[in-house]
């Protein structure tokens, strides 16, 4: 069983719908981190498709974790509960246009006995600081990171926007049409979303897991402050996630993004302010 210690899901605008969500249930937590495509109206709620999908798959992992076995299997079948669920209440064009289906990245982790299985799709992330003080990081995140930072810098230079208005660019919103068309051939970053098949392609990780080992999970808007910002190690983030809590944490973020940097020059960014959330665990 995991204790929660603490939890927090921050939207990164006050404008705008949290599309972010995290759970624990039994020997499973998780921490989802979900987008759309700029532009794309809402169907299945009044805010957005991706805060639908967050909510709709949290939701069913804390019905479905407990009594799961593999993570493959409850992701796959969850996947196929949203694809079912969508399609039915979306219009047909929406049915059909994979650019619009809203997508995630997702860390999820399961302990058995003195074993933590991850796995994980995008850029979410596990911390674990093991009872001996050894720490890692399990996921994809530092690479992406570095593949998005250079790219933001790439296109911020190139059209002279802002992180609050480079989604708005053409060149931009190519670029990331051409990454879901690669998604959709399954030869892109495999994602959360609308297409079970997906779930065989989930990185998968395992680490040892003794009584005491202090896990945190975060989404990337998070685990900025350490592969972004560099305010933080990853030691350093789980002691002070420990010691103050988590909404320092997240605070200090959003003054590093809003007061230190709003216009990206110093870390390039697509967002002045990405959702951010993380959740503490121990085992």
């Amino acid at each position: 069983m995991f204790t929660v210690l603490d939890e927090l899901s921050w939207p990164g605008s006050p404008t705008k719908s949290n599309e972010d969500s995290c759970g624990a249930s039994a020997d499973w937590a998780w921490v989802i981190d979900t987008s759309i495509f700029p532009g794309t109206p809402p169907v299945m709620n009044k805010e957005s498709d991706a805060t639908w999908l967050a909510t709709f798959v949290s939701e069913r992992l804390s019905d479905l974790a407990p009594n799961a076995e593999n993570g493959v299997d409850l992701l796959r079948h969850v996947m196929e509960e949203a694809r079912t669920v969508f399609f039915a209440q979306a219009p047909e064009e929406r049915r059909e246009d994979f650019l619009t289906w809203p997508v995630g990245a997702m860390t999820l982790v399961h302990r058995q006995g003195k074993r933590l299985d991850v796995w994980t799709f995008g850029d979410t992330v596990a911390y674990l600081r093991h009872p001996d003080g050894r720490v890692e990081a399990l996921g994809d995140t530092p690479d992406l990171r570095k593949f998005e930072v250079a790219k933001a810098r790439e296109f911020l230079e190139a059209t002279g926007a802002t992180p609050a208005t480079i989604t708005q660019m053409p060149l931009f919103q190519n670029w990331l049409a051409e990454r879901r068309q690669r998604q959709k051939k399954s030869a892109g970053l495999s994602l959360l979303g609308l297409d079970p098949s997906a779930a065989d392609r989930l990185r998968h990780e395992t680490a040892s897991c003794e009584d005491g080992t202090v896990i945190l999970l975060g989404s990337d808007g998070f685990a900025a402050l350490i592969d972004l910002y560099e305010d933080f190690s990853p030691a350093e983030l789980i002691q002070a996630a420990l010691t103050t809590g988590l909404e320092p944490l997240a605070a200090r973020a959003r003054e590093i993004e809003t007061q230190v940097d709003p216009d990206g020059k110093r870390y390039p960014r697509f967002k002045v302010s990405d959702d951010t959330t993380a959740l503490l665990l121990r085992a």
